[in-house]
């Protein structure tokens, strides 16, 4: 199958989100859990978390253009500068996908999809509780993608948690965290590690 831009273009909404969410391969699954000056909770599942530096220890994500109906998590983060980034494990995926449904403002999808709110000192966003990989930020900045109405939001990592069983040889195991990634809109995966390798260095390169 081959598809030209021309093709894409005239690709129904919906087979177009499909298709082009999923060229990047399997993605993290997270939730972001925000919540508004008026106190009320929101949590919404992103694939678009990414790595940006380790000092200081920066993430960043890709926020829609905003809408009445979309875009309560950057909308509270400007508000107080504070946010959660919660892993999705097996046991509550269902849950995590439902969070993307519209939900009012004023709605908090913690209630309707089942999740729990849990806080930790100097952290004023909402945690997943059910959660055993969780990163508490402080929003520090957005960069605009012009090109089409996105921005990346920019934090860094004021509390990191995770579970002893997670941690090998100084090391994250993302398989033994019990993580899920994500392709596409709604497909979700198990995640198996392959291989470990050492830091890789010219003078060490093996023969291949």
């Amino acid at each position: 199958m081959i598809y030209t831009k021309k093709d894409i273009e005239h690709l129904d909404r919906i087979s177009r989100l499909k298709i082009i969410n999923a060229v990047t391969g399997i993605k993290p699954a997270n939730l972001i859990g925000s919540i508004s000056d008026s106190k009320i909770s929101n949590l919404a599942i992103f694939s678009s978390v990414v790595h940006l530096g380790s000092n200081p220890a920066l993430l960043g994500f890709i926020s829609r253009p905003q809408t009445p109906e979309v875009g309560h998590t950057l909308r509270n983060i400007q508000e107080n500068g504070s946010y959660t980034i919660n892993h999705i494990h097996p046991s509550f995926v269902k849950n995590a996908h439902y969070t993307s449904a519209k939900f009012s403002q004023e709605e908090s999808e913690f209630e309707h999809c089942g999740l729990t709110q849990e806080y930790h000192k100097d952290i004023l966003a909402p945690f997943v509780k059910q959660s055993t990989f969780k990163m508490g930020m402080q929003f520090i900045e957005t960069l605009e993608i012009k090109h089409n109405g996105t921005v990346m939001v920019i934090g860094e990592i004021q509390k990191l948690i995770i579970d002893d069983s997670a941690m090998v040889d100084d090391d994250i195991d993302l398989q033994a965290s019990n993580s899920v990634g994500i392709s596409g809109l709604n497909s979700y995966y198990a995640l198996k590690k392959i291989a470990q390798f050492p830091y890789a260095r010219v003078e060490e390169l093996p023969k291949f």
